[in-house]
């Protein structure tokens, strides 16, 4: 009896600490900011190789707002860090791949914000939201709903603002997904850690 006792506290310990693992405490900066470094990220070498194939197991991904339209492209409007996705408000908004909610809240400009942390250091960030489902720390999968579009922050109209980030810089989400298209790209992308910045681009 006393065995059987301490071989389920064992696997209760074990089961515990699998999901310390499987989600991390994010630091006070991790959870209150968007722009934040990804500790450990490039601590062996200023360059790293991220695999899209690889954030995706039995084609598990999913773009965050299907159907909907472009409306303002990364880059336009004087450096517009993200995509602008519009359909109607209060659509549901979905986690683009398998990854752990680092920051759910209200941010400035980005109104309810949502950033997600995936593997390999990937970021993406949803914005503009009406209702957020999620917060930080919880574990999410590609495709599951984590917020409906809104106007909330600095929006003229409801729409979803989409990023892509490695590190805290943003780049351009076209980089692994046809925005257009709302399909993955298959290539891998090269980051390159030069001070504070990176620099991506398609291999």
């Amino acid at each position: 009896m006393k065995q059987t006792f301490v071989l389920t506290l064992l696997l209760v310990a074990s089961v515990f600490l699998k999901a310390q693992e499987a989600c991390p405490e994010f630091s006070s900066m991790e959870i209150n900011h968007i722009r934040v470094a990804t500790p450990g990220l490039f601590a062996s070498s200023g360059k790293l190789i991220l695999h899209i194939d690889s954030l995706v197991q039995m084609a598990n991904f999913a773009f965050p707002l299907p159907g909907a339209k472009i409306i303002s492209n990364y880059g336009s409007r004087g450096g517009h860090s993200g995509v602008d996705i519009k359909t109607c408000p209060n659509d549901t908004i979905y986690s683009a791949f398998n990854g752990i909610v680092r920051m759910s809240k209200p941010y400035s400009a980005y109104g309810k914000v949502i950033v997600v942390r995936h593997p390999g250091g990937l970021e993406t960030v949803y914005s503009h939201n009406s209702v957020n489902f999620v917060k930080s720390g919880d574990v999410v999968k590609a495709g599951q709903p984590i917020a409906l579009t809104g106007r909330t922050g600095r929006a003229t109209t409801a729409h979803l603002h989409f990023e892509t980030r490695i590190n805290g810089q943003h780049f351009n989400p076209n980089l692994i997904f046809n925005i257009n298209e709302g399909t993955l790209r298959k290539a891998c992308l090269q980051c390159i850690k030069k001070g504070n910045k990176v620099r991506v681009k398609s291999l």
